[in-house]
């Protein structure tokens, strides 16, 4: 098996989500539970608690890692108390495409700051150069011009709309659909 990436940016240390550091993301949820609502699907109903949702977002992380199928990264604080953001590689795709998709969030004490712009090139860089993948698909809500502007400033190209797409905070939603594309492949 592979190292675990660690990957270090200016402000913060990205390292894989894993049963080990659950509790982190169950402080992250729970701080962040209302900023991320209207942009996040709805909790599975059969999850008893959110530290129960937690452990198993982690157990399925583990398990992505493990099989190459995701990589899960959670942003630490330099002092790897506090979980800041999230930046996702899912769905990876082996073979002729090559590809994954990108989902990311940060904390609301750190919008506006560029901390999520940080995260997502570090993260980007890891997948494009150490994990050897083409092309990687990011969506945003329409009215999500925060996730617009985060992903024009990475280089992703618009290219188009998806109708009824996601089913986000409990309604279906549109998509905009965004990719980039390995500038080294």
């Amino acid at each position: 098996m592979q190292p675990l990436p660690c990957i270090t940016t200016p402000r913060c240390v990205l390292t894989l989500l894993h049963p080990g550091n659950a509790e982190l993301l169950l402080a992250y949820r729970q701080r962040n539970q209302t900023h991320l609502a209207p942009w996040e699907p709805a909790r599975d109903p059969t999850t008893t608690s959110l530290t129960q949702a937690c452990e198993q977002a982690a157990q399925r992380a583990w398990q992505g890692w493990l099989d190459g199928s995701s990589l899960q990264f959670i942003a630490l604080d330099a002092d790897a108390q506090t979980m800041l953001a999230a930046c996702n590689f899912t769905n990876i795709v082996r073979g002729p495409l090559q590809a994954c998709h990108l989902g990311y969030s940060v904390d609301h004490a750190c919008q506006g700051q560029g901390l999520m712009r940080e995260v997502a090139q570090a993260g980007i860089a890891h997948v494009f150069d150490q994990v050897g993948l083409h092309r990687i698909m990011a969506n945003h809500m329409p009215a999500n011009q925060r996730s617009a502007q985060l992903l024009r400033a990475l280089g992703f190209e618009r290219e188009g709309v998806a109708r009824s797409y996601l089913k986000i905070a409990g309604k279906w939603e549109d998509m905009v659909l965004n990719a980039l594309v390995n500038p080294r492949a």
